[in-house]
Order: C-alpha cells, then sequence, then structure tokens
C-alpha cells in the first residue's frame, strides 16, 4: 500500500507543504481553523508522521520494535535478549517499548513505532490489538504476539501453554496433600493470568481429594502486590487459611514469600507450600527456593524474532503459532529438601 505524503494531506486541505510542516511542527504558528482544516485531512487520508524517511530513502532502516508487558519483570528482559540476539544475527536493531500493563502506554509505543517507520512489531498485548496491528500489516509492518497465543486473531504467535503450565502448578500442590488452595495473581483480564488460572481450576476439579482454589485478585504482578495479598489472607484465623499458594508470576510469589517469612511462626512449606511461575533467577536464590513454572524466556524472544524476519522478507507468508510446554521446578518452597537449582 502507498503511503500517503505530506504533499497528499496539503492538496486535501487546501494549504501549502509549508504549513502542513507547521502544524505538525508549531501549531501555535497557524490559525486554528486551518490547524483544524489540516487534522480533518489527515484522519481522512490515514497519514503518519515520517520521523525516520530521510534513513527509508535511503535504505538504511534496521529498526524492529518490541513492546514489553512489564519492564520489572526478569521473564521479559530474558525474552527481550532472545530477540536482540535474532536481531543482531539477521543485521536489525531493537527498539524496546515497556507498556507497563497499561492499554495507553501501549498505544504510545505503537504510534512511536509507525511513526518511525519500524519494518516489524513484537508485542505482548496487554488487550486486543488486533485491529490496530491489522492496520499496520496493510501498510507492511507485521507483528508477531509473544507470550501470548494468537487465538483467532490472523497474527503469528510464541508463547507458553498456560493452561497447560497453571494445571501443573496446582496438580503439584494437590499430589503433595494441600487441600486448600489460593490463586494469587492479575489482573484477571490480562490473557496469560486468565489462562494460567483455567488451568489451576482444571486440576482443581480433577482430583477425586476435596480441594478448594480460592482466587486472589491483585491489580498487578508485582511483589508488592504479592505481599499485601499474603499478608491479608494470613490475617485470617489458622483454620480459614491457605496451605497451598499459586502465585500468577515469581515476582507475586516473592512478595507472598516476604510476608510468609516476616510473620516468623509459620513454615514454608510446612504450614504454607507455594509456587510460582515462569522460573526468573531470583526463584533459585530466594530465601527459600521457590518451585516454580519454567517458560524458555529467552528461547520465545528468539523464535518470535525469527518469525517476524521471515514475515519481513516475505510478507505473504501464513501465519505461525509456536507454543512451547511449560515445565515444572520443584525446589525448597513446596517440597523440603529440595536443591535451590535444578
Amino acid at each position: 500500500m502507498e503511503s500517503v505524503s505530506i504533499r497528499d494531506v496539503a492538496t486535501t486541505a487546501g494549504v501549502s507543504v509549508g504549513t502542513v510542516s507547521n502544524v505538525l511542527n508549531h501549531p501555535a504558528k497557524v490559525s486554528p481553523a486551518t490547524v483544524d482544516r489540516v487534522h480533518a485531512a489527515i484522519d481522512q487520508l490515514g497519514f503518519v508522521r515520517n520521523d525516520a524517511a530521510r534513513q527509508l530513502r535511503a535504505g538504511a532502516s534496521r529498526a524492529v520494535g518490541l513492546i514489553i508487558l512489564d519492564g520489572s519483570n526478569p521473564f521479559f528482559s530474558d525474552l527481550a535478549r532472545g530477540a536482540e540476539t535474532a536481531a543482531e544475527q539477521a543485521g536489525r536493531v531493537v527498539l524496546l517499548g515497556n507498556s507497563d500493563q497499561q492499554g495507553q502506554r501501549e498505544a504510545h509505543y505503537l504510534d512511536l513505532f509507525e511513526q518511525n517507520r519500524v519494518l516489524g512489531i513484537l508485542i505482548s498485548p496487554v488487550g486486543d490489538v488486533t485491529e490496530r496491528l491489522a492496520r499496520l500489516r496493510r501498510r507492511g509492518t507485521p507483528a508477531v504476539l509473544v507470550d501470548r497465543q494468537a487465538g483467532l486473531t490472523p497474527f503469528s504467535s510464541v508463547s507458553v501453554d498456560d493452561v497447560r503450565g497453571g494445571h501443573l502448578a496446582v496438580e503439584h500442590l494437590v499430589e503433595i496433600g494441600r487441600r486448600r488452595l489460593a490463586f494469587v495473581g492479575g489482573p484477571l483480564g490480562l490473557q496469560q493470568v486468565a489462562d494460567r488460572l483455567d488451568g489451576a481450576r482444571a486440576a482443581a476439579r480433577s482430583t477425586d481429594a476435596e480441594v478448594t482454589l480460592e482466587v486472589v485478585e491483585v491489580p498487578g504482578l508485582t511483589v508488592e502486590h504479592g505481599r499485601a495479598a499474603a499478608a491479608e489472607l494470613m490475617a485470617r484465623p489458622r483454620t480459614e487459611r491457605p496451605d497451598g499458594i499459586f502465585a500468577a508470576n515469581d515476582l507475586v510469589a516473592m512478595g507472598v514469600l516476604q510476608s510468609l517469612v516476616m510473620l516468623g511462626d509459620l513454615r514454608v512449606p510446612g504450614d504454607v507450600a507455594l509456587i510460582g511461575y515462569d522460573d526468573i533467577d531470583f526463584a533459585r536464590a530466594a530465601v527459600v527456593p521457590l518451585s516454580s513454572i519454567r517458560q524458555p524466556s529467552t528461547l520465545i524472544g528468539r523464535t518470535a524474532m525469527d518469525i517476524l524476519q521471515d514475515e519481513i522478507d516475505d510478507p505473504t507468508r501464513e501465519p505461525r503459532r509456536v507454543v512451547f510446554a511449560p515445565e515444572l521446578v520443584v525446589r525448597a518452597s513446596t517440597v523440603p529438601g529440595s536443591p535451590p537449582t535444578s
């Protein structure tokens, strides 16, 4: 699809190219009525400001965009490292954006990458970005979803079977004799969190034992939110506390563990068994080494970049869906005496 130029905007608005430039860069120099007319033309034509035009004319653009869900989570740092390694091998560079689980920030980075005409985009989306990514693709910019299954969307994706991962976590807690379980994670609108919860519920239903699974939704997947959730759970009478906790990621699990340790009168895993998700490096280094569901984070990033590169080279390629299997890693937070690494 041919790009709309600033000259096309000027013609449609009935003004000079210089006036359009002033509207974009120095709107105070232009009358409000003219600004409105130029913006109307921009909306009508679907014009996107091209800050990288000179580089593109020289054939020098090498950038791809990567939008991660949470820059504070080591899982996404490892994912980005894998993507960067693959990009470097292909002669590309990666522009990184952190949405911080906020749709507005995600939209900002999509705008920024579109304006700079990146060759393609990798994204771990906050919500449904199907329409926006479809528009990008029509303009020649492919996109691949990372850490999220594409579902019915027409895009390639690289992810882990989070439903299976949630099942593995709760299945493990049940196998070691835990019956009053709590799932701590959120927001539940995040597909990864919802899938892990679905798997956890399925595992709780499939056992012959009398297992209860309480859902404790938290605003974000952070240490602080895990710590607060655990403090509330442990404020209950002992008979009403969970004896097993599945945290939606390792950061939440670390916060839960901090609260349990600070209480002083609880043993992990004697009184409460705890398992996280992602298997970040901090999990094995915790004061009580943390059982977790391992995701191949670096491999996810590398595979996603390889697929994106293929779609940059051949826009007619059919979407590919790669789903890796999660792995249960057992440590001392669920089974006493388990080694800190595996």
